[in-house]
């Protein structure tokens, strides 16, 4: 498996790809009209408190007020949990209108909510995260072998007796790394730490504490690993920090980094931008034939399989089994390449087979092991159904990139011309009743009014017969299909 990191960097906004075997994974962008808030640090006031839904309201200096729940502030260290954990302290009890508290996005506004606040800091670096006044000493889920799990939690120990009682997360990227390494980014967060900390006493509420790093320097420090044969950035100016960056924190990737000056744009290097649009398409081909159809909404994501043209060459339940497995690799890799989130529900193609619906599990089990984001996958249910859960941080792509359609409002569909021709002569009817004229004019767009003109003739002269007043029809290329004005004349 072979990986690059192509970075594209504009006086308006960063993008960064993420790229495995020469097809992209995952795109990330941050704009400068609208800089992501996750992971910063602010001193908040509170301006809410809500008991009802164990959740205040905290005014960080943003446009909208931001949400933090109970659950985010009472934190229950691992060692001192009990088999039947203590009950979840009123949110009155935690917070007062109006107090100073000190707060970290968790999830970046979305749509009409405020962001997502905890009051338990994290500060990541390149191998460990940070966590504050804690006890923790935990290790990624994502190392497995026990006996490094073991040596890693060792070291932590033994270092934290001499670097401050903090606690610590062992993040996936510290595999198999040495205790220097170790060392050296424990003394880099207890830098930010001590900084963070002076920062406090200073600033006013609505401040930002501390602001994590810019797009391309958290790309390399989540996204570098042994599998990254690359780097690649299009800016002088922005190559040189990340030289410095990695010169300081990633010594050993530094000769990976590359300046990209080739006049071909660095995103046209294997179709990304072309992967960009096709994802904020509805529909997603599969190479056999079949397709996805994914629909996104304010609740849920839902994916349906589709056979398409894929007829197979053996029988059916073969064909439908093949076109599932495939489906699963292409539905995680969209995933991360659309940023969705949340609740997902996945209609994979009816099998009747157990061993079938196993195999179609585990490959999409399989296929969503190299997604950063956390998720959890339930057993098909009764219907066919996979129900899973994605963790959702940031807007989706087609969220950042696209507007809701003003002409449908976001719908997806607009009513018939036939649908608006009936609701044009409801209105007559209901306008002839309700006011005196001589005659009315009705001014829709084009489609509407040549089919009215063309097919419903004989229903206008019936109208006009009835209301005992003439009716004329007017053409008007900026109406939608849908805007339609009856006028009393």
């Amino acid at each position: 498996m072979s990986e690059e990191i192509l970075i594209n960097v504009t006086p308006t906004e960063t993008r960064v790809a993420v790229v495995e075997n020469g097809m992209l994974q995952e795109v990330s962008l941050e704009r400068n009209s609208h800089v992501g808030y996750l992971g910063n640090i602010y001193k908040g006031t509170v301006s809410r408190v809500l008991p009802g839904m164990q959740a205040a309201f905290i005014d960080i200096g943003l446009d909208r007020t931001a949400f933090l729940h109970a659950s985010d502030i009472y934190r229950v260290e691992r060692e001192q949990m009990l088999e039947d954990p203590p009950p979840e302290p009123s949110i009155s009890s935690l917070v007062r209108e109006g107090e100073e508290v000190v707060v970290q996005v968790i999830k970046d506004p979305l749509g009409t909510k405020g962001a997502r606040l905890t009051t338990k800091l994290s500060i990541p670096s390149r191998f460990l995260v940070l966590l504050p006044d804690s006890e923790t000493i935990a290790v990624s889920v994502r190392i497995e072998d026990e006996t490094e799990r073991s040596r890693l939690k060792g070291l932590l120990a033994t270092m934290r007796e001499h670097k401050g009682k903090h606690g610590y997360i062992v993040r996936t990227n510290a595999e198999n790394i040495n205790e220097f390494a170790l060392s050296a980014d424990m003394t880099y967060l207890a830098k930010i730490w001590e900084s963070i900390t002076e920062q406090t006493g200073v600033s006013k509420p609505g401040e930002c504490i501390y602001e994590d790093l810019s797009l391309q320097l958290r790309a390399l420090r989540d996204h570098m690993h042994e599998e990254v044969e690359k780097v690649r950035i299009d800016s002088a100016s922005e190559f040189e920090r990340l030289q410095d960056f990695t010169s300081k924190f990633l010594p050993e990737w530094q000769q990976r980094i590359e300046c990209y000056s080739a006049e071909r744009p660095i995103f046209d290097l294997y179709g990304i931008e072309d992967e960009i649009d096709r994802a904020l398409h509805r529909t997603t081909p599969l190479k056999s034939g079949g397709h996805l159809v994914i629909d996104q909404t304010e609740a849920m994501t839902t994916i349906d399989v589709n056979t398409g043209a894929f007829v197979g060459h053996r029988t059916l339940e073969e064909t439908i089994y093949k076109t599932n497995l495939e489906a699963a690799q292409s539905i995680a890799r969209q995933l991360r390449l659309r940023n969705l989130g949340g609740i997902i529900i996945i209609d994979f193609i009816d099998m009747s087979h157990d061993e079938h619906q196993r195999q179609v599990m585990l490959a999409l089990e399989r296929a969503l092991e190299r997604d950063h984001a956390k998720t959890s996958i339930c057993e098909f249910s009764p219907l066919g159904l996979i129900e899973m859960t994605r963790k959702r941080t940031t807007e989706s792509l087609g969220h950042l990139l696209c507007d809701p359609c003003p002409v449908c409002s976001g719908r997806g569909v607009l009513k018939s011309a036939e649908t608006v021709c009936l609701e044009v002569f409801r209105e007559i009817m209901r306008s002839s009743r309700q006011f005196e004229a001589s005659r009315l004019l009705v001014v829709a767009s084009t489609c509407v009014v040549d089919k009215i003109l063309d097919d419903q003739s004989t229903t206008v002269a019936e109208i006009e017969e009835t209301i005992g007043k003439s009716i004329r029809f007017q053409r008007e290329d900026q109406y939608t299909r849908e805007q339609f004005d009856v006028v009393l004349l």
